[in-house]
């Protein structure tokens, strides 16, 4: 079914239409505060840019992924009001924007055009993802219509996120008028999407001969991150516009509408590299979890090795050094590098930073321990005592100062379980949680071309925990370049253990690291969320149970 506004008449020369990109940061539940920052960016839009068109992100108005919030029985009076407030505004531009909408017994995932004092068009989204992250068959009903609208006298087909990566709803706008398709996006960040998004757009607009405005939302939402990188392909399938990745902004695009229309096209931003990328990930998902939450500050454990110099640098860049707090917690495994080195990359990015030695809590828990512990050897136990004990100096801190405590480990360790649950997995958000190790070392690299914070033996040293006598990682598990690559095939990419082998990799690594990922699920989920920057991280993407007897070798 094809549902249409008035097609205009052929112009005698070209109609012009100018459509401003509105890439912005929506607060997930804020409906008035979103509805807030609909109207000043569409009035920002008209006096700016004389907009004749804004165009949103996906349910901007609840922001994205609202989940249960949907079920919420006020839902729709709050939706509602919203929507009556944007028309009794009678803003300048028409406004194309994400919202939950009910017909019937049925909530869909809608776009809504509002032209003046008049919602003039709505979409409810055709094909609501229920994979990875996605959840919206939970929520969302199927919309089943095609809609073209006239909007400043150029017909304009409708589109939202998934839509346009499933053969339909592109192909059908254009075969019914449509010169332009509105694309509205919450699509989250993983380090390769930036690309397949291009080479999906570049294919659509291509073989449907029709120019794309493609809108995405930017900023973080618990473990995902928005990056924008909204942009515009003509009719050819070339990308004439393109916003930067990771920032708010109103982007202006020129029309020329004849029998296509023809976008202006725009000097595009620099390629950045995967290490600038994903840190600016990092740094949006630290920012927006931090303040979003209402946290006045962080704070973490720095031990002078490579995860939190990392993780350090980011919660800086992210919030500023007054708002980071670093504290050493030596024990008598720590070495001398270890000290310097922490003390250097505070003082190099200018954070307040203490050192409480761990040493006299230590021997207390152990004096009380003495007579359970008679007869027994030393092991994991007393490692792990070290660990716990540091989680609890930081989470005092946190309690007395209202910090969220950031931790530190990366994904590397989180898959086998390199990790003392209720020790340093205790904290508020995992900076590095989908962070592989040897990408946690690259980005050290980068960040230190930005200037120079992390000392150059932290990057070059083998990693250790020191929580024993000359302690090394690479002595529990495989090398780091081999572990990774295990770790990517296995979880990732769901290859089984015979499949891992067939790729040039010993039997006895596979099924060692295999064996440590499966017995450790019950550990990642007491971990704290972190910034997802992959197509599989461990949280809404990968849902295993504890409990089970499934093998791996097949």
């Amino acid at each position: 079914m094809s549902v249409s506004g008035s097609v205009s008449s052929p112009q005698l020369s070209p109609k012009k239409l100018r459509v401003v990109m509105a890439q912005l940061d929506f607060l997930v539940g804020d409906i008035p505060g979103n509805t807030d920052l609909v109207i000043k960016a569409a009035q920002r839009a008209a006096t700016e840019h004389q907009a004749d068109v804004v165009v949103f992100p996906e349910l901007c108005l609840t922001g994205y992924p609202p989940e249960d919030l949907l079920l919420r029985p006020s839902l729709e009076v709050r939706v509602f009001e919203a929507l009556e407030r944007l028309q009794n505004e009678n803003l300048a531009p028409a406004i194309v924007i994400g919202a939950p909408l009910r017909e019937g017994a049925l909530l869909y995932n809608a776009a809504v055009v509002i032209d003046g004092r008049a919602m003039t068009g709505r979409y409810f989204k055709r094909f609501p993802p229920n994979y990875q992250v996605f959840d919206e068959k939970r929520y969302f009903a199927e919309g089943r219509d095609v809609v073209t609208l006239d909007i400043r006298g150029v017909p304009v087909g409708i589109t939202v996120c998934e839509d346009i990566w499933k053969d339909g709803p592109v192909e059908e706008a254009a075969a019914a008028g449509a010169k332009l398709i509105l694309n509205l996006n919450a699509s989250p960040y993983d380090i390769d999407k930036q690309t397949r998004r291009k080479a999906l757009l570049e294919r659509k607009s291509r073989e449907n001969q029709v120019s794309i405005v493609y809108v995405n939302l930017v900023g973080g939402q618990d473990e995902l991150v928005f990056d924008g990188g909204s942009m515009v392909f003509d009719h050819s399938g070339e990308l004439a516009c393109e916003a930067p990745q990771f920032s708010n902004g109103l982007f202006p695009v020129d029309f020329l509408c004849e029998h296509h229309c023809q976008p202006v096209s725009q000097p595009l931003p620099a390629e950045p590299s995967l290490e600038a990328n994903v840190y600016s990930a990092l740094v949006t998902g630290v920012r927006d979890y931090v303040n979003k939450n209402g946290f006045r500050s962080v704070v973490l454990g720095l031990s002078g090795g490579i995860d939190s110099a990392v993780t350090l640098a980011v919660a800086v860049d992210a919030l500023g050094k007054d708002r980071v707090r670093a504290v050493m917690m030596p024990f008598r495994y720590t070495s001398s590098m270890s000290l310097e080195d922490a003390e250097a990359e505070a003082v190099a990015l200018g954070v307040q930073y203490d050192v409480f030695s761990i040493e006299p809590m230590y021997d207390a828990f152990m004096f009380s321990l003495a007579g359970p512990f008679e007869g027994t050897s030393p092991d994991t136990t007393e490692e792990n005592l070290q660990a716990r004990l540091r989680g609890v100096l930081l989470m005092s801190l946190s309690n007395k100062f209202g910090s969220l405590v950031l931790t530190t480990g990366n994904k590397s360790e989180m898959a086998v379980g390199y990790s003392t649950l209720y020790g340093d997995m205790a904290g508020g958000f995992d900076v590095l949680k989908d962070v592989p190790k040897t990408l946690v070392f690259r980005l050290a690299t980068y960040r230190n071309t930005v200037s120079p914070v992390i000392p150059e033996r932290v990057i070059t040293r083998p990693p250790s925990a020191e929580l024993a006598p000359d302690q090394k990682d690479e002595d529990s598990l495989p090398g780091y370049d081999v572990l990774d690559q295990i770790l990517n095939l296995y979880v990732e990419r769901d290859f089984s253990a015979d499949a891992i082998v067939a790729e040039g990799f010993e039997r006895a690594d596979v099924d060692r690291v295999i064996r440590l990922v499966d017995i450790n699920e019950y550990k990642r989920r007491q971990a704290p969320i972190g910034v997802r920057i992959t197509e599989r991280g461990f949280g809404k993407d990968r849902r295993y149970p504890i409990t089970n007897g499934w093998k791996s070798g097949k």
